[in-house]
């Protein structure tokens, strides 16, 4: 029987940063809960780095989520703000490593094909079919809760795929061995 576990998903921000967690119970995720932590109160950077650490800590803390997974910066056209967004995932995995949790780190592309199966998917799409899967009453305001919300799922998918049985050579060797499942 497979361990209950729980995924916490970050959608890094310097300005708004997105959380999710879920539970995972026999192989279905369930949520737990989902947000933002609002840093456009600080002016200063490291004073949101900071701030970053805290609150990330604390959902650790509070949750004791058994994975921890987020979405990876992408290359824009501004370098400060790609540097600046890879300072704030950094302080948020630092903070998962040092309660000794797992790090998985996943492409935006990735997580909305995961979610909706286009990795151009719209926040909106990705949100939409969030609540539609995990039974979501009313979506947040800011959807940057729903990005790190599908970060989670992304890794839940990616890590709980089904072993696949390779006793079997062709699919004429597996009409041999199964002869009761075909239909004729």
């Amino acid at each position: 029987m497979e361990k209950e576990r729980i995924i916490l998903g970050i959608d890094p921000g310097t300005t708004i940063m997105g959380y999710g967690l879920i539970k995972i119970v026999k192989k279905e995720a369930v949520l737990i809960a989902l947000g933002v932590i609002d840093l456009r109160k600080y002016s200063d950077h490291y004073v949101k780095l900071k701030h970053i650490l805290e609150r990330v800590t604390a959902l650790i803390d509070h949750f004791h989520p058994d994975e921890f997974a987020v979405e990876a910066p992408f290359y824009g056209k501004n370098v400060q703000s790609m540097l600046k967004l890879g300072r704030a995932q950094g302080v948020a995995m630092s903070a998962a490593l040092s309660r000794s949790l797992p790090v998985f780190e996943y492409a935006p592309r990735k997580i909305k094909m995961s979610i909706t199966g286009q990795g151009n998917a719209s926040k909106e799409q990705v949100a939409m079919l969030l609540k539609n899967l995990l039974k979501i009453d009313e979506l947040p305001s800011d959807l940057d809760a729903t990005d790190g919300l599908a970060a989670a799922m992304c890794h839940f998918y990616q890590t709980n795929t089904p072993v696949q049985d390779r006793s079997f050579n062709s699919w004429k060797d597996f009409i041999n061995k199964n002869p009761g499942r075909i239909k004729k």
